[in-house]
């Protein structure tokens, strides 16, 4: 037993001896990637990045490298790299990901035998590895006062930040509390993008796998030279929900106070501030609020977690996503004042059912809570949703009611809003045929005959022959048979 055991602190030693040379690793991968990325076009740039991070992950886990299988981990990883140097798309730098993870887990992982622990690794670095920064940090530090007050503050930041970027008089409210200007040059989505790089890098730099499990008979517990995946319970114990859901409370009612007042409520706004800037500018920051806000909940009333039974807890959960569904409710009202002022696009009537289907979500997690659920019965029900949502978008002619509401609503039809957008619906196809007849007949519009010649050439093509006959266009052919 004791030479099996004996490994054991020499392993740990060495991750702790090697932990300065990390930490400068990972911090000096950061300002690689903000020298690349930031506000600059992505090219050979990932490529170097690529090849960094591997080195990086080679120079600091060298205790643990499979240097018999270095040769096989270089040939995938520049195998997978060769396409993104070729040209940089979706497909070739997702296989270069793909082959960097590979060859990470081929040169570091002792277990990686079978195509099972390959996918296990896969999902440990992409997946479970960009989240364990935070739990690596309490773990080191070993300081339980950090872990109860860390998500807390780190997603009341977030939240700030997204409420900055969607509501003006948070904004400002912020800046005025800034003592002069000293603080003017910090850029937070700058932080944001760096706090994105150290969770992304860290798994990479700092390996850590989850042991295999076998299933075997009972036997005494033998020492494991792989450290134990760190303890995550403190960050989401029922202290640090009951804080969180306390400060997220609070932060959440000042903007739908805000959003009663101003919003709905339709008050006079501070100078300097117009009406269309606070209408308009929130609701996509808004909806990434309401989505984090979503996921919280679901790692913080997990079935069986601490905080599913609290008698305290629960109720803070549901005045918090009630909150949510109304600022989802808001963005929306947002969108459409917008589209009020700018008209309808495809887009937008994107935009408004993805917002429909995120409070629809919100609300069947209160479902799940309260009918105590699995999370497999909320997957369920939000395919549900998401089906019934796209089987009706299936039979709505949205390029026709699109046109006809950018008529209606154009300046030469209402008197106000902006000038209708002639090229956007011939951009729609035949379908806009009836709203540009009405368009020709408003003061000022010159619908010109090419454009309406030439969606007619389109119909009569699709009704040419019955290989391309649709409903939908049939029904149109009878409207411009009729004139």
């Amino acid at each position: 037993m004791t030479s099996l055991a004996s490994p054991l602190p020499d392993v740990q030693s060495n991750q702790r001896n090697l932990l300065p040379l990390k930490l400068a690793l990972v911090i000096g991968l950061a300002a690689l990637a903000d020298w690349l990325f930031w506000y600059q076009r992505i090219g050979l740039s990932f490529a170097i990045f690529a090849v960094a991070l591997f080195a990086a992950t080679s120079l600091g886990n060298l205790a643990t490298l499979g240097r018999r299988r270095a040769a096989t981990a270089v040939a995938i990883f520049l195998a997978g790299l060769a396409p993104a140097i070729e040209e940089l798309n979706t497909l070739s730098s997702f296989l270069a990901v793909a082959a960097l993870a590979i060859s990470v887990a081929i040169l570091t992982n002792p277990q990686l035998s079978r195509l099972t622990d390959g996918l296990r690794a896969l999902i440990d670095l992409l997946l479970i590895g960009p989240f364990r920064l935070i739990g690596d940090a309490v773990r080191m530090t070993n300081v339980r006062a950090l872990a109860l007050w860390f998500v807390p503050l780190l997603f009341s930041a977030i939240f700030v930040a997204l409420f900055a970027s969607a509501n003006p008089l948070i904004e400002r409210w912020i800046v005025e509390l800034k003592p002069g200007d000293a603080n003017s040059h910090i850029d937070l989505a700058r932080t944001l993008f760096w706090a994105f790089v150290l969770s992304a890098v860290w798994p990479f730099v700092h390996v850590r796998w989850r042991p295999r499990k076998e299933p075997t008979l009972a036997a005494p517990p033998v020492a494991s030279t792989v450290p134990a995946t760190p303890d995550l319970s403190n960050l989401l114990s029922a202290g640090a929900i009951l804080r969180s859901l306390i400060l997220f409370n609070l932060l959440f009612a000042v903007q739908t106070l805000l959003d009663v007042i101003y919003l709905w409520g339709d008050a006079k706004l501070p100078d300097g501030i117009s009406y269309g800037d606070y209408a308009h500018r929130g609701a996509y920051p808004l909806i990434v609020t309401a989505l984090l806000a979503a996921g919280f909940v679901l790692a913080a009333m997990r079935p069986g977690g601490p905080a599913e039974q609290s008698a305290v807890i629960r109720p803070l959960v549901y005045l918090w996503v009630g909150q949510n569904v109304l600022l989802v409710v808001s963005s929306m009202l947002r969108l459409h004042r917008y589209v009020q002022v700018y008209l309808l696009t495809g887009v937008r009537v994107a935009a408004f059912v993805w917002m429909l289907l995120v409070a629809i979500g919100l609300v069947l997690i209160v479902a799940r809570i309260i009918l105590k659920q699995s999370n497999g019965w909320l997957v369920r029900m939000n395919l549900i949703s998401l089906g019934a949502t796209l089987y009706l978008c299936g039979l709505l002619n949205f390029d026709a009611m699109i046109a006809d509401y950018n008529v209606t609503h154009s300046k030469e039809a209402s008197g106000k809003g902006v000038n209708l957008d002639l090229n956007y619906l011939y951009s729609l196809g035949p379908q806009a045929l009836p709203a540009l007849d009405r368009a020709h007949l408003l003061q000022g519009v010159n619908v010109g005959a090419c454009g309406r010649t030439r969606l007619l050439g389109i119909q009569a093509a699709d009704m040419a022959s019955w290989r391309s006959w649709g409903f939908r266009s049939w029904r149109l052919q009878r409207y411009v048979d009729a004139r």
